[in-house]
């Protein structure tokens, strides 16, 4: 990665299937100067999410225009300001939101980049591209929100070694209730249990349906769906009274040719249960209540922080396609340029 240019990851191609080397494009152009009312952001860290793909295929998921071939990648990460043309942004800020896959950007802090000031939480700033960054408020206002927890639920939580499960699973530890994780391999189920779940399914290696009806008799209370698919489908059959489905994501429908059709979704008149979707971006107002909320867990010991760091700007598309073959564990992020170095205005 040069310094002295603004180094870019853009769309070459559609992806089918999982992203591939030729579905980007590396460019370099020169680093942007502000202008009135702008801000010039250094990148630190970028963090990567399984909708990334979707704007890659030309799906606008967040409000933005839809990519064309060759536009630079939507992505949210956490950069310095260290130019500063804007009353709202000072110079030695360190901020949150769209930046793109890029290196520096120019931006007016434009509603539809929702930039973020990052609080010092005596915590590393790298973590506001992930754990106290979007896939927190993900995580925190889908359980806390939308799963509505109380002390004693048996709750399920799929896709639970990845960003928002391994946080949804410490979130329902804390809040007292018991909690089984469906993680991929042998390694990520044990890696769920030490993060407090007590007991764990492999859906690589066992059968989902009969694990579940073996490991929730009396029905589950909560499922936190990240994966969707036939996971989603065989959670249906062992609901609770009164249980709550929460959907957060469908990973495994992803890259799928045809779409999933969820064949049982009747099962929830039967237990009065209720089917609720969110949308990351409709807790923004909260950001920082979420922030506070997540950063004094992990000040005071009771919520670990797992992100899967890879470094180098370089080696963007490579961490996007760990999300899809099950590679990362935690969140996926991308070291660029690490810690903020301060500054002066």
């Amino acid at each position: 990665m040069r310094e002295d240019r603004n180094c870019q990851w853009r769309v070459a191609a559609r992806p089918v299937g999982n992203v591939k080397p030729s579905d980007f494009e590396y460019a370099e152009t020169d680093i942007p100067e502000p202008g009135d009312g702008e801000f010039l952001l250094k990148t630190l860290y970028l963090g990567l999410a399984p909708v990334m793909r979707m704007y890659m295929q030309g799906t606008g998921a967040a409000g933005e225009r839809p990519l064309e071939i060759g536009d630079v990648i939507h992505g949210r990460g956490v950069a310095q300001v260290v130019k500063s043309r804007h009353p709202g942004y000072r110079v030695g800020d360190i901020v949150q939101g769209q930046c793109g896959w890029q290196t520096w950007k120019v931006s007016r802090g434009t509603p539809q980049e929702r930039f973020f000031t990052c609080r010092d939480y005596g915590l590393p700033y790298a973590l506001a591209a992930g754990v106290l960054g979007m896939t927190g408020l993900s995580a925190w206002g889908g359980f806390m929100d939308c799963g509505q927890p109380r002390e004693g639920d048996l709750v399920v939580v799929s896709g639970a070694a990845g960003g928002v499960g391994s946080l949804v699973v410490q979130m329902a530890r804390i809040r007292g209730c018991r909690v089984i994780g469906i993680a991929g391999g042998k390694e990520k189920c044990r890696f769920i249990q030490d993060l407090g779940c007590e007991a764990a399914i492999d859906y690589k290696g066992e059968d989902v349906t009969a694990r579940i009806a073996e490991l929730c008799p009396d029905g589950i209370d909560i499922y936190f769906d990240n994966v969707g698919g036939e996971t989603l489908a065989a959670c249906l059959e062992h609901l609770a009274y009164e249980a709550r489905v929460v959907l957060c994501g469908s990973i495994s429908e992803y890259t799928r040719k045809q779409p999933f059709c969820l064949p049982n979704y009747t099962r929830l008149r039967a237990v009065n249960g209720t089917m609720k979707g969110f949308f990351v971006y409709n807790y923004a107002d909260r950001f920082h209540e979420c922030t506070d909320q997540m950063a004094s867990w992990i000040n005071a010991g009771q919520m670990r922080p797992v992100q899967d760091m890879v470094d180098g700007f370089d080696n963007m598309p490579d961490a996007l396609a760990r999300l899809y073959d099950g590679r990362n564990v935690g969140v996926q992020c991308c070291r660029v340029r690490g810690e903020p170095e301060p500054l002066e205005a």
